[in-house]
């Protein structure tokens, strides 16, 4: 009579050590967090970085008219510079000469907005309007509004209307440009699925195209109020009897170096003050668009 054998048990590991609620298992590694490279490095104020470059050729100019390389009839010292400057302020014709300029200024930009951001817009949104307004655009554009200044005189005379037309002009081109390329810069995708959702005409130029335009729309006009300035320098040669270019063609008929500098400096900081504006507009506008920022 056979026996029969009942297969092995597979042996188990011995369990007794280890509860049920897992007490005994061992503990997780732990974890810790990778922090990049660039935060080990030393912080200093982005204030203090941004101002060290024209702190350092400050200091560079003083040192060499004190050592006498740039002489007064070249170019004064910044000490007297600032002296100079105070003396404009005090007598009050340095903030006269502010005033009318920035009024200027702020015209020219005014028109020149209205005619590059309507062009922009017929042409941009319009196949009609680009072959009708484009063309001629693009052809005025590489004519040197400084070389219209003459007809300028002509047409408008010696007052205020051919300096605004300056910086009309001069506005005009890089806005156009700019938001035109914004607007056909825009996706196709986000059209079709604005039109699948059953946006009207205008509903896609007004929450899918403009939208889209805008981040070029900023550029350009950054663009533009670095080019009204440049125009306001020209215009204000054209026979003005105040202004910050009329200080400037006073000293140089009397040789003020001085002078000249001051209100070279006064239009540098006007044109970082504008630049700063549209910056902030530009961040607060452009909230929704997340971009690098720089490390």
């Amino acid at each position: 009579m056979s026996t029969s054998h009942a297969p092995p048990t597979p042996s188990r590991p011995d369990m007794s050590g280890i509860s049920k609620n897992g007490a005994d298992r061992p503990p997780p590694p732990e974890l810790v967090p990778i922090v990049p490279l660039s935060t080990h490095r030393t912080r200093v104020p982005r204030w203090l970085r941004r101002t060290s470059g024209p702190l350092l050729l400050l200091a560079l100019w003083q040192l060499r008219s004190s050592t006498g390389v740039l002489t007064p009839d070249i170019l004064a010292s910044p000490g007297t510079i600032a002296r100079v400057g105070g003396n404009l302020v005090a007598d009050g014709s340095l903030p006269n000469a502010m005033g009318v300029s920035l009024q200027r200024v702020a015209v020219g930009l005014l028109l020149g907005t209205l005619v590059g951001t309507g062009l922009a817009l017929v042409s941009g949104l319009f196949r009609v309007g680009e072959d009708l307004v484009d063309a001629s655009v693009q052809m005025l554009r590489t004519v040197p509004f400084v070389g219209l200044i003459p007809l300028f005189i002509i047409w408008f005379g010696i007052g205020e209307a051919p300096k605004i037309a300056i910086i009309t002009l001069g506005v005009s081109f890089p806005l156009y440009l700019n938001v035109y390329a914004g607007i056909r810069g825009v996706d196709s995708q986000l059209i079709e699925a604005g039109e699948s959702l059953g946006l009207s005409r205008w509903g896609l130029v007004r929450h899918v195209v403009l939208p889209g335009a805008l981040p070029g729309a900023m550029t350009g006009l950054r663009y533009s109020l670095g080019i009204a300035w440049l125009a306001l320098v020209f215009a204000e040669q054209i026979n003005a009897d105040a202004g910050i270019g009329f200080l400037m063609v006073q000293a140089r008929d009397f040789l003020r170096t001085d002078v000249i500098v001051v209100c070279l400096i006064v239009y540098a900081f006007l044109g970082l003050l504008a630049d700063f504006i549209v910056r902030s507009l530009e961040r607060l506008l452009l909230q929704w668009r997340p971009t690098f920022t720089g490390r």
